[in-house]
């Protein structure tokens, strides 16, 4: 398994976010994690990276595992070893301003990796042709539009050639014209076989791109399976509601799955 987490906890002071959850996602395959807003399915992604510490359980990501207690606290460098096998792709994109999109792209390689700045550059441009935005690459963040900024944030997450890659609503934010080019690029990528983990709403993402879908709800495991059977064959109440939710708005805007 590449991702492998196992009885994951995580408490903020008395408000338990995430109760007993485990997943496993294989190599090259696409996990989707969905639910209702507040379910946990963003705090279990980023649980993932370690963005958010869990309170207990284990994490292991391409073989290496830390275990977590409560009142323990982890080194920087055990987070490091874990974090650094994985690329994020945030709700907001959160480029640099002051970066053009190609030195947003190789910002981490040359900074973080210390790589030489001729060989981030190809490394960039590689992945903007593979995101359709080298013709891009010279200017500024600001004068993209938001599906534009998504894939730049793509490319970036993916220069360091991460094991697993986490997408965070990586949608949510875009109308849905322009998350289209997104799922474009995220499904070309799964065709590719890059392992993925998604929290998400979009049931057009979820049900073109995931192997395997968990349903979260109140920071629980409410139902886990293939795309298509949860999306077409619910087998719990609590599911079918909330796909019946999705797809109404997924009409209302003109989307579907």
């Amino acid at each position: 398994m590449m991702v492998d987490l196992k009885n994951i906890e995580k408490r903020f002071g008395d408000h338990m976010v995430l109760k007993n959850v485990s997943l496993s996602v294989a190599e090259g395959s696409v996990m989707a994690l969905v639910g209702p807003s507040g379910g946990g399915k963003s705090t279990l992604l980023r649980c993932i990276n370690l963005l958010e510490i869990p309170t207990s359980g284990s994490v292991e990501v391409a073989g290496d595992r830390l275990d977590f207690q409560p009142g323990v606290r982890m080194g920087t460098k055990q987070i490091q070893l874990v974090r650094r096998h994985t690329g994020m792709v945030f709700q907001n994109f959160q480029l640099f301003p002051h970066r053009t999109v190609i030195e947003n792209v190789t910002e981490g390689l040359t900074t973080v990796l210390k790589w030489p700045r001729e060989r981030a550059r190809e490394r960039a441009i590689t992945l903007l042709e593979k995101v359709g935005l080298a013709h891009k690459a010279e200017v500024w963040p600001s004068t993209l539009s938001g599906g534009q900024l998504q894939r730049v944030a793509i490319a970036r997450a993916l220069a360091p050639s991460p094991k697993v890659l986490l997408c965070d609503e990586p949608t949510s934010a875009l109308d849905p014209e322009l998350s289209g080019e997104v799922v474009d690029v995220l499904a070309q990528l799964a065709r590719e076989g890059t392992t993925m983990v998604m929290a998400t709403h979009d049931l057009r993402l979820a049900s073109r791109i995931a192997n395997e879908v968990i349903v979260l709800d109140g920071g629980v495991v409410v139902e886990t399976g293939s795309s298509r059977d949860i999306f077409t064959n619910p087998k719990r109440e609590r599911t079918k509601r909330f796909i019946a939710t999705l797809t109404h708005e997924g009409h209302t805007h003109g989307e579907g799955i």
